[in-house]
């Protein structure tokens, strides 16, 4: 099934904009994270990425190193689908909202900081 939805991605994409998955998703990784939790992700969403991106000849790898620029590395601390953010609220004694409103501004701005300097430092392919 997944290499199905490959092929069909690989099929739906523009050639010229495959490239610019791995960036793509690095850059988003930290929104993904309030949308997936880390095993659908993981597990569901990233292998499709990576199998499209394959099939245009872009390095598998490129793909998981900018999945990894925020969805594992500071989404997890924001996301209201992992347990061990209600577990740090929870001992903070604050609110999630208050936690996503002061905290998730840092972690973009961290995030988009690591993604770019995978980028020109060539971790992650234009």
């Amino acid at each position: 099934m997944l290499t199905a939805m490959a092929t069909w991605g690989a099929e739906s994409i523009p050639g010229s904009f495959a490239s610019l998955i791995p960036a793509m998703l690095g850059y988003a990784s930290v929104f993904l994270s309030l949308i997936f939790d880390p095993d659908s992700f993981y597990f569901g969403v990233l292998p499709v990425l990576a199998n499209v991106t394959d099939q245009y000849g872009i390095a598998v790898d490129a793909t998981a190193h900018a999945a990894l620029m925020g969805q594992s590395t500071l989404g997890f601390p924001v996301s209201p689908l992992t347990p061990a953010t209600f577990l740090l609220i929870g001992l903070a004694k604050i609110d999630l909202a208050d936690h996503q409103r002061f905290t998730l501004p840092w972690l973009i701005l961290i995030s988009f900081t690591m993604t770019t300097t995978a980028i020109l430092i060539g971790v992650i392919p234009l």
